[in-house]
């Protein structure tokens, strides 16, 4: 019998049974324990918004996890709270995720906040998504990022419990 050994963390995580709480970041497997309610009540209520939004504007689309978005190049496969891709962009929607990155991407703080505030910050910079938001749920408190002209992300705003996205051209109160 020939076993075939994974060559990278995306083939073990690829391997792993279905609901299996793990991303990969650059080649590195990350457990994730299960969100919070505080975290689930926002990401139902940004959820309905959002997607209320898109059906009524039909300019692009919004996922919530778990959503595979793989950035090979980065060996990197997440699962963010709530993506949005616009229409332009919609070829990057597959049958098992998101190859390339999301116009938008919204992150709710739970358990290691290292993990979205810096290493996922810096794969979605690199990657160049759009904006990038980044929201406390124990204060819904929102830190918004935008990717500018020099490739990087700016902060655009720290806001209690509104969000306002450039990308859609709206504002959301939480």
């Amino acid at each position: 019998m020939h076993t075939t050994i994974p060559a990278t963390a995306i083939d073990i995580y690829r391997s792993l049974p279905e609901g299996t709480r793990c991303e990969v970041l650059y080649n590195q497997l990350i457990m994730t324990p299960a969100p919070s309610t505080k975290h689930q009540f926002i990401s139902i209520k940004l959820s309905a918004l959002l997607y209320d939004f898109l059906e009524e504007t039909g300019e692009g689309f919004v996922l919530a996890a778990p959503t595979d978005v793989y950035f090979d190049d980065k060996q990197s496969v997440v699962q963010p709270d709530l993506l949005v891709i616009m229409n332009e962009n919609k070829h990057i929607i597959h049958d098992d995720g998101i190859h390339g990155a999301p116009d938008i991407i919204f992150e709710i703080l739970s358990g290691n906040r290292i993990h979205d505030t810096l290493k996922k910050k810096t794969l979605y910079e690199e990657s160049g998504v759009k904006e990038y938001f980044i929201i406390d749920p124990l204060d819904k408190s929102v830190v918004m990022f935008a990717y500018n002209n020099n490739k990087q992300y700016e902060l655009v705003y720290e806001l209690k419990g509104k969000i306002t996205s450039e990308v859609l051209g709206v504002s959301f109160d939480l």
